[in-house]
């Protein structure tokens, strides 16, 4: 008798924190309503003080959202810190339209900033832009820290290149040979072995 296939596993709700500032009490409610409704799990309501950073750190949610009705200046400076060393897809709902306001918490790492849009039906498709603004950006950054990387590592080469080419009087190909042979005889990558030259001949002078 054939197997039946077996299904995937469904995806588990995303966990979120939900931060609120002290004037948003009346509205948390409807948020935590509209929440539940959509299927996340809210793993903590906080409030933003200055144990946010290590009740994040402890909770490990997916997602953050700030509910700030007027001014959320001070929760920002403590979402910063808590999201500093490990980046998170944040969404603000406030009534705050200033676009001071607006560029501060982008600036601070909001991924979406939505003003006067606090309604159970809007909140879903709002946390699936968010989401999928956030991991966009991740990946760019990705890209570009990998870019850096290796044009640093091209620059660790070609000094090396140089240093050979000046030292042993080789032509560019036979010192990048040599780097090669000297890389793969160590089992070392050609950007480590180049480094290794560069600090010898630091040492050396």
């Amino acid at each position: 008798m054939a197997s039946k296939r077996q299904s995937a596993p469904p995806a588990r709700p995303l966990r979120i924190v939900v931060v609120q500032a002290a004037d948003a009490a009346l509205r948390a409610q409807a948020l935590n309503v509209g929440l539940q409704e959509a299927g996340y799990e809210i793993v903590a309501s906080l409030p933003a003080d200055m144990h946010l950073p290590e009740q994040i750190a402890l909770l490990q949610p997916d997602m953050i959202i700030i509910d700030a009705e007027s001014d959320a200046r001070d929760v920002l400076e403590h979402i910063v810190i808590a999201t500093r060393d490990e980046r998170r897809p944040i969404v603000m709902f406030t009534e705050d339209d200033a676009t001071s306001s607006m560029e501060a918490a982008m600036a601070a790492g909001v991924s979406a900033y939505i003003v006067a849009g606090l309604q159970a039906e809007r909140i879903k498709p709002v946390l699936n832009v968010a989401l999928a603004r956030f991991k966009q950006e991740q990946k760019l950054l990705a890209e570009l820290d990998d870019t850096r990387h290796k044009l640093a590592e091209r620059k660790v080469i070609d000094r090396a290149k140089g240093l050979l080419m000046t030292r042993h009087g080789m032509t560019e190909d036979a010192a990048y040979q040599k780097l090669r042979t000297m890389a793969m005889n160590k089992n070392l990558k050609l950007a480590e072995i180049a480094q290794r030259i560069l600090d010898v001949e630091d040492l050396l002078g």
